[in-house]
């Protein structure tokens, strides 16, 4: 008998706002990226603030956290503070679904234009957020830290949400 093989999409990921019991898997996703890892009580700081909006992006049944996004507004503006999706869901669409999800809530808030910055050489992040309509608006040369001790430029970004 001739089978066909079974190619699944996995699905999307559920998007909803950040809870303490996963501050810890985004300090660990954190420090995977940057050189000055925020931990865990940088998180609870952050989220206890009400002009601070953060999403995970969970599986489906909600027990894994694999990706976050923290902003800060006061409106009509915010700053994404960070985004982080674990490597091996990286590519998959989860940073696009996490960042729609997170400008849709900032928009609730009244947010109208969001900036950030972004390492100058990470151009999987430059062209995610040039997706989101973003673009140069300046750049901080020797604003990120690196772990080899170099430091990096950075690009600040801006985009209008809709």
């Amino acid at each position: 008998m001739l089978r066909w093989p079974f190619f699944s999409k996995k699905p999307d990921p559920i998007i909803r706002p950040l809870e303490a019991r996963w501050f810890a898997d985004c300090a660990r996703l954190h420090g995977c990226f940057f050189a000055r890892a925020w931990g865990v009580s940088d998180f609870e700081g952050l989220v206890r603030d009400h002009q601070v909006v953060a999403d995970g992006a969970f599986d489906g049944p909600g027990k894994i956290c694999f990706g976050f996004a923290i902003s800060r507004f006061v409106a009509p503006e915010a700053e994404l503070l960070s985004i982080a999706v674990e490597p091996r869901h990286q590519g998959r669409g989860v940073g696009r679904h996490l960042l729609s999800a997170h400008f849709s809530r900032l928009a609730a808030q009244g947010v109208r234009e969001v900036f950030l910055e972004v390492e100058q050489g990470n151009m999987p992040a430059v062209q995610l957020y040039e997706r989101f309509g973003f673009a140069t608006v300046g750049e901080r040369v020797g604003y990120y830290p690196k772990k080899d001790g170099s430091r990096a430029t950075a690009l600040v970004m801006r985009a209008g949400l809709s």
